[in-house]
């Protein structure tokens, strides 16, 4: 599973990358001051936003190109260190990234945690493990913020993956859909070229 997204950054092949970040990030999140946990994160300008609104970020990427990138194009200094997973650490942002394999990351207590590019990453067999892993890391409690993807996945096949609200709500009961769109205009190209015609994005919180 980790080979190909390793691929994907060495080939620059990351069309899931939003540059100016995530518009329902910044409808829909209000939590401040807290500890924030950001799974897959890539190299999303959501760490910067989220930080600013006075919390403490840590992503896990899988790739080290990623990482690196995050830091270097927003003019961040950062320094390195190893606990297990090389760490990423700004020095004057409150900012870190962990890379490496996300099941290896055992760093809890978070109170906060955004996925956005998580869960619809990982294939059907994968998810209740990540579902189980991320639990594992937050505090009782803790806020979140979901998005996630559906689609006629008889079409078209992820990554990213068509994520059912029934398969989500098995995981987190407690969640609920804050905002649903038809968000196929900018869907990966693969999928309009397979014929999908709606793909939509669901906010959970």
């Amino acid at each position: 599973m980790t080979e190909p997204w390793l691929e994907r950054w060495e080939e620059g092949r990351t069309g899931w990358h939003e540059g100016g970040g995530n518009a329902s990030l910044r409808k829909h999140w209000s939590a401040g001051n807290k500890r924030v946990l950001v799974p897959l994160c890539g190299k999303t300008t959501d760490l910067l936003w989220l930080e600013e609104q006075g919390n403490r970020v840590v992503g896990v990427e899988l790739s080290g190109i990623a990482a690196r990138a995050f830091f270097d194009e927003n003019g961040i200094d950062y320094v390195t260190r190893d606990a297990g997973l090389t760490v990423y650490e700004g020095t004057d942002r409150r900012i870190t990234i962990y890379c490496g394999d996300f099941f290896e990351f055992d760093v809890a207590g978070f109170d906060a945690c955004y996925d956005r590019g998580a869960l619809i990453a990982l294939p059907p067999d994968l998810r209740p493990a990540y579902a189980a892993h991320l639990d594992s890391l937050l505090t009782t409690g803790a806020s979140r913020l979901l998005i996630t993807i559906d689609y006629d996945d008889t079409i078209a096949i992820g990554p990213p993956f068509s994520v059912p609200p029934d398969e989500v709500l098995s995981y987190w009961p407690a969640l609920r859909v804050v905002d649903r769109y038809d968000d196929i205009d900018n869907g990966p190209p693969k999928f309009r070229s397979a014929g999908l015609t709606a793909m939509y994005e669901s906010v959970w919180r």
